[in-house]
């Protein structure tokens, strides 16, 4: 078989089934309007009846921006606080998406260099995400916040789609 423009016929199935499945994941939420990200955290950890904890950190160059951490009783999600808000709407939406697609939490050895990765897996029970789970991830997140966007009662105005603000006001 030819490959199209899913790439190899198994690789293309597996991109077919990872959109499929996220847009089905991502269409089955009940979204917060006007969108707001911790709203929608909550309201899964409601559903899921497991409290999802959110931890703001102080970002520094080298470590994620984000990292989900499944305890025993909790999920763990920390976030770069000192980012623009956008991109920590982004960031708690992507750490989410990895609850929502089953993946589990772990430590970094970025965020842990002091412990043994032995040790850390032996603590949580877990090893390092994947790139498939990466990937996977930040899929939803990005469906999940276009899904926000769209929905919206009003758009908001983008000063670079306002076509009177490009003909210097005139209409």
């Amino acid at each position: 078989m030819m490959p199209g423009r899913w790439g190899t016929d198994r690789a293309g199935r597996a991109s077919r089934d990872r959109l499929r499945r996220c847009r089905d994941i991502a269409a089955s939420l009940e979204l917060p309007v006007p969108f707001d990200a911790v709203e929608l955290i909550a309201a899964v950890a409601e559903q899921r009846g497991r409290p999802i904890e959110l931890m703001p950190t102080d970002w520094h160059p080298g470590l994620p921006c984000g990292l989900l951490v499944s305890a025993e009783l909790a999920d763990y999600i920390a976030y770069a606080a000192d980012t623009a808000p956008l991109h920590r709407q982004h960031i708690l939406v992507h750490e989410l998406s990895h609850l929502l697609c089953g993946h589990d939490g772990t430590l970094s050895t970025e965020l842990t260099p002091h412990l043994s990765p032995g040790l850390v897996r032996r603590v949580l029970g877990r090893t390092v995400y994947t790139d498939p789970q990466e990937r996977e991830a930040e899929l939803l997140a990005s469906l999940i916040l276009q899904r926000a966007v769209w929905y919206l009662p009003a758009r908001p105005s983008d000063p670079f789609l306002d076509s009177a603000r490009w003909r210097g006001g005139r209409d």
